[in-house]
């Protein structure tokens, strides 16, 4: 029997950085950020449940348009809802709203991994199971020149001070569109990934990550143009 797979999308009203970032129109989609990340995830083969977490009125009424049984709307409570909510407390929270084996972490914010990504991580993800991985992150590979407070290159593991950028040691910095791990992790490590992730390498257009007004923008314009591909 397949084990569930549960996504959970979390949201909140009263954004500081990016007003209105979730529900305002976003590339021509009326429904804004949450619309599309829905959109997309419905299209999910192996998503089992689509859980939308929120205090936010619009998100809760944007997602009651959708007419798919794996759609559940929990009014999260305002406590796990501000800019000051402990992340620990949420993770907690995640387990006791599902039944689910697995939970995907997602957010509304990376609008170009769509559900083709989406399955394909899960499928890497039962497969680092079989490895001694207890968990997937989604990444994107760093290979600059990186500096600590003293101005010492970081990731040169060379004798040449200024090696070629390919010759560096290359790094990963998290791109914050998934977090695959088992309700276990999260129920006795408080954690939405374990002691040893598998790092799922995506590129910098999958990889891209609205944080601030003018990532809104560029978000706008990546989507437009990549939009009939993914």
């Amino acid at each position: 029997m397949k084990e569930k797979v549960t996504f959970f999308l979390p949201t909140r009203k009263g954004s500081e950085r990016v007003k209105n970032k979730n529900t305002r129109s976003f590339a021509g989609i009326e429904d804004g950020l949450i619309g599309n990340k829905i959109s997309q995830l419905v299209q999910s083969k192996l998503i089992d449940e689509i859980i939308i977490s929120t205090n936010d009125e619009n998100c809760i009424s944007i997602a009651r348009k959708y007419d798919d049984p794996r759609i559940r709307i929990y009014e999260r409570p305002e406590q796990l809802c501000t800019s000051q909510t402990n992340l620990q407390d949420l993770i907690a929270y995640v387990p006791t709203i599902t039944d689910a084996q697995h939970i995907l972490w997602g957010h509304v914010t990376t609008p170009i991994v769509g559900a083709r990504d989406y399955d394909k991580a899960i499928e890497e993800y039962f497969a680092a199971l079989g490895k001694g991985h207890d968990s997937l992150i989604g990444v994107k590979e760093l290979r600059n020149f990186l500096l600590d407070n003293k101005g010492t290159v970081i990731n040169n593991t060379t004798d040449i001070p200024w090696p070629r950028t390919q010759d560096l040691e290359t790094l990963y910095e998290i791109n914050h569109t998934m977090f695959i791990t088992s309700r276990e992790i999260y129920e006795k490590k408080k954690n939405r990934v374990g002691d040893h992730p598998f790092l799922y390498v995506m590129n910098e257009l999958l990889s891209f990550d609205i944080d601030w007004e003018e990532d809104f923008k560029i978000a706008e314009i990546i989507y437009s143009h990549v939009k009939n591909v993914i």
